[in-house]
């Protein structure tokens, strides 16, 4: 018989991979600043993937399932319609999207695939033109937890270069597709040129976490507010669904930015948000968000250069504080 409970808690960090950090900033928190008293940082990211995911037509041998149909066909069989499901998102609704940001004078973050905006350069011409931040999504909407080391910084290598070719700069900010694999994090730093990565869904507001011996920044992505809750179950029936939700979420976070201000993403795809009754959803949440005067709508480099240059007086106005 076991002494204690102790004798038969389960083990933690056992295996590869990073650690797991269940306390984070703790009861405390960390009294962020942003710019000009703002309450919430509003992260707006494009995810832009049209043409990077996998289909018969790019040789893969099967479709990837991008939803939008209540059924999918059998993988042997080339699914022509969900093709045109991801095919509308750079056919209209990215362009969509583009003229709502026109017209609200906001800026954002593009998080493309790579083979995306290879296949459509017109986007990145924009995102260029427009001083928006075009962001890596990796090299093809891919399962990278499936590949080899090697292979995997082959394709970070590629994403860099398509996206400095197209976006007229290299990416210095980093999102997978769902996960990262156990070698993400390490060939980010080892490439040396990215400042952040939103792989974790883990906090309300930026991190630091060790890797290779190096402080690595990380944005949180607030996957609640992604429009993929329009297509998942359990998610927004209706436009006014995800407004309503995404309204709650920024009111709530605004009320506590009065002493802990936060960090909020939403994150749109073009072949979803970009229809037109879901993107009058998105245009009425940003109408209201510009008219609070408490939000910093910002790309996410801009939130990431500001929490890096100011993260130390963060620390020490948290460790003033009575605890």
């Amino acid at each position: 018989m076991p002494n204690s409970y102790e004798d038969y808690m389960p083990p933690i960090d056992v295996g590869p991979g990073p650690r797991r950090n269940f306390v984070g900033y703790g009861k405390r928190g960390l009294k962020v600043h942003w710019p000009e008293g703002k309450r919430v940082a509003l992260a707006l990211v494009v995810n832009y993937e049209t043409g990077a995911e996998s289909s018969w037509a790019s040789g893969d041998r099967r479709n990837d399932r991008i939803f939008e149909f209540p059924y999918n066909l059998e993988p042997q069989f080339r699914d022509l319609a969900t093709e045109a499901v991801s095919e509308y998102g750079g056919r209209a609704g990215v362009w969509r999207i583009q003229r709502m940001l026109d017209e609200l004078g906001i800026k954002c973050t593009f998080s493309a695939c790579a083979v995306a905006l290879k296949r459509n350069p017109e986007v990145g011409a924009y995102i260029r033109e427009a001083g928006h931040e075009g962001s890596s999504h990796g090299f093809r909407w891919e399962e990278v937890w499936k590949m080899a080391r090697a292979h995997e910084r082959a394709h970070i290598d590629a994403a860099i270069e398509i996206i400095r070719e197209t976006c007229g700069e290299r990416p210095i900010g980093w999102q997978t597709r769902h996960s990262g694999s156990l070698n993400t994090r390490e060939l980010l730093v080892e490439e040396g040129g990215f400042l952040y990565d939103c792989d974790s869904t883990a906090d309300d507001v930026p991190f630091y976490t060790e890797v290779l011996g190096k402080q690595h920044l990380v944005l949180p992505y607030s996957s609640t507010y992604n429009d993929h809750r329009f297509i998942i179950g359990q998610g927004y029936s209706k436009p006014q669904d995800f407004f309503d939700y995404c309204k709650d979420g920024i009111d709530y976070l605004r009320r506590e930015g009065e002493t802990r201000p936060k960090m909020m993403t939403i994150g749109i795809h073009a072949h979803w948000m970009g229809q037109a009754a879901r993107c009058a959803a998105l245009h009425r949440f940003l109408e209201y968000c510009l008219a609070a005067g408490d939000v910093w709508i910002a790309r996410r480099r801009d939130i990431a250069e500001w929490f890096a240059a100011n993260h130390q007086s963060f620390v020490a106005a948290t460790e003033k504080e009575p605890s």
